[in-house]
């Protein structure tokens, strides 16, 4: 149920690259070519839009049309003049990225030219011509602005939706398999009642006062903004600090809700804003300031940014904060890029030669969360090490590090981890980006959740034009940002007071008996394991990456 719904999120973010996918065997410009191995057959344009007007099938159309079920039929029909409602010269600007071509060379290999060449950049201009056109951006406008013949190579795309099929069927079976590691751990759990403890996912005692600071490195002529939250009133000597990494493509204060949650926990909390892969940099991007969607140099300088905003933590110290912060045993939490962002600071790695091997995969270009990781292959090969010491316990939320990473540079964290999925995530489909991650950290302190049915963005942080976008290609059916927000909150308080502050009465919140508490009477459920579960994580993985 929830990976159909992830699937059709999957090719939406992948740009309108879904409208190829989602109706994958019609495609072409007079004519459209398909084969298959020795079979070859052509379907008119002309014949596609009469079946689109009024359903007429004419003869050519007829013998493709007995390849689909009938109850498929309409939605084929359906799909050929559904319009996707997006800006145009978005659409041209991000097929100009590195991303953007990636895509396009990666699905130009099975939607070729007549005679076989590939035909990604025809299927720019096509895209982008009907993006411009008054009948707007729709499958049946694109076969019409495509600039030849084209054929579909039946081989390549019967891979590419094998390779799909692959990862929805692995994701169907982890939540499956997720649910019964989380009750075979909360079998094992002490009996707690959770009614007559403290209720976590509440807002804590302490007023939170927010500031931004403007911040220079000159050493990287950086400037950024980040926004601090301060508890008001911390009694004691040490106050914790947990520094915040945004994602691509967004900024700390969409964030606001989680972070002065933990804020009311008595933790001084700092989110700066990555200049290179933030709000702002798309939008310059969209405006022609910038070629691509971020700056391959923020695989560098994400993680320097979060040692910056230690060390100017540190400096204002004594003087803002009495000397109380307690700068030796830091928290890290980080979302997407993020997620790699607190991975790095925590001692991963980049693996090039692994990444190298991934990029050059046939469909490693269906996962959008491989594209991003490709683009540190235009870093100079270096031994980057971004370890921050100061950082003792991280959460890595829908982090895109898999590949970037690989076993060799995961293994060696040694501090406390939780990485955070989602079963409706394209971008970091949990599988592969969280599952595979988690059996390769070797240090014992460990937790994997899983909230069923998050698609890794809070779809109320949305602008308008990408939800009116979602609206008309996707039906989706997603958790209120309202429970996922209370998982988030319950398990995060819990995993800093234990692993920051050492708190041994925090302790029952961070097992599966909590998940399972927090779950009850919820359609989508949270799943929540420990390093008591990774061998078996590793040997169900193993299974379905055969």
């Amino acid at each position: 149920m929830f990976i159909k719904k992830r699937s059709k999120l999957a090719f939406f973010l992948l740009g309108i690259t879904s409208i190829f996918f989602s109706s994958l065997p019609v495609k072409s410009a007079e004519k459209l070519f398909l084969s298959y191995g020795p079979l070859k057959f052509s379907v008119e344009v002309k014949s596609l839009e009469i079946f689109a007007k009024d359903g007429t099938v004419n003869d050519d159309l007829g013998q493709y049309l007995g390849l689909i079920p009938p109850d498929k039929r309409d939605e084929f029909r359906e799909g050929l003049t559904k319009k996707v409602p997006l800006n145009p010269v978005l659409v041209s600007r991000f097929f100009k990225s590195d991303m953007g071509e990636d895509i396009l060379i990666r699905l130009g290999k099975g939607i070729t030219l007549e005679g076989g060449e590939n035909g990604g950049i025809a299927l720019r201009g096509a895209i982008v011509q009907s993006a411009f056109d008054p009948d707007g951006l729709t499958l049946l406008n694109i076969l019409k602005k495509y600039p030849t013949n084209l054929q579909i190579q039946g081989e390549l795309v019967k891979g590419a939706v094998e390779e799909g099929d692959k990862i929805i069927s692995a994701t169907e079976n982890l939540v499956k398999e997720m649910r019964t590691w989380t009750a075979e751990e909360a079998s094992n759990n002490a009996p707690v009642d959770y009614a007559k403890l403290s209720d976590i996912r509440k807002t804590g005692k302490y007023q939170v006062k927010k500031e931004v600071w403007q911040l220079t490195d000159a050493s990287r002529n950086r400037k950024f903004y980040v926004d601090v939250y301060i508890p008001q009133g911390v009694s004691g000597d040490k106050t914790s600090v947990i520094v915040f990494s945004h994602g691509l493509s967004s900024r700390p204060e969409d964030f606001d809700t989680p972070l002065n949650h933990l804020a009311s926990y008595g933790y001084v909390i700092a989110a700066p804003q990555h200049i290179g892969s933030d709000t702002i940099y798309l939008k310059e991007m969209f405006e022609g300031y910038h070629k691509n969607i971020f700056d391959q140099d923020e695989f560098i300088n994400r993680p320097k940014d979060i040692s910056f905003v230690i060390d100017e933590l540190e400096r204002r110290n004594p003087t803002e904060f009495q000397g109380k912060l307690d700068l030796k045993n830091v928290g890290m939490a980080g979302h997407s890029f993020g997620g790699y962002t607190a991975l790095a600071i925590a001692g991963a790695t980049i693996d090039f030669d692994y990444l190298q091997k991934t990029c050059e995969r046939l469909y490693g270009g269906l996962d959008v969360g491989i594209l991003l990781q490709c683009r540190a292959l235009e870093l100079p090969r270096e031994n980057y090490s971004f370890r921050d010491p100061r950082v003792t316990a991280i959460i890595a939320a829908n982090p895109v590090n898999r590949y970037i990473f690989g076993q060799t540079g995961i293994s060696k964290i040694q501090i406390p981890v939780l990485l955070a999925s989602g079963s409706n995530d394209p971008a970091a489909p949990p599988v592969f980006e969280q599952g595979m991650p988690f059996t390769w950290l070797n240090t014992p302190d460990k937790y994997w959740m899983l909230v069923e049915g998050q698609a890794h963005v809070n779809f109320n942080k949305l602008d308008g034009g990408i939800k009116q976008a979602l609206d008309s290609t996707v039906n989706l059916a997603l958790p209120s940002q309202d429970l996922i927000s209370s998982y988030v909150k319950g398990v995060s308080v819990a995993f800093f007071e234990v692993h920051l502050k050492n708190n041994p009465n925090f302790r029952n919140y961070l097992q599966s008996s909590y998940g399972q508490y927090l779950s009850e009477n919820q359609e989508y459920k949270l799943d929540f394991i420990t390093n008591a579960s990774s061998d078996k994580v590793k040997t169900a993985i193993g299974q379905l990456e055969k």
